[in-house]
């Protein structure tokens, strides 16, 4: 289990699944996520398997969540800022393009 080393001394108030945890400012996602117990991050395409963080460096993508509304977004790549609202990402997800029209 993670746990963190020191206490909260920036705190940000993040959403992840409609519940309101709080970070410290300058953790990313991932980080964030694990200091509170969570390790499935999202579910593979196929086998609907639990996937969490595993390089936490950006090289292996399991650790894929929606942030703010957009998929396919690196939980250990991203700063978590306030408000910020994360859902597991199940499955498939498409990629959201702006409307060229």
């Amino acid at each position: 289990m993670f746990k963190r080393i020191r206490s909260i001394d920036h705190p940000v108030a993040i959403c992840f699944e409609g519940e309101a945890l709080v970070a410290q400012a300058g953790d990313t996602v991932a980080a964030a996520l694990l200091s509170h117990g969570t390790i499935a991050f999202r579910q593979s395409a196929e086998a609907k398997a639990d996937r969490g963080p595993y390089c936490l460096i950006g090289n292996c993508f399991d650790c894929l969540v929606e942030i703010d509304g957009i998929p396919n977004q690196q939980a250990c790549r991203v700063q978590v800022h306030e408000g910020m609202r994360i859902e597991r990402q199940i499955g498939l997800t498409r990629l959201k393009v702006d409307d060229e029209s």
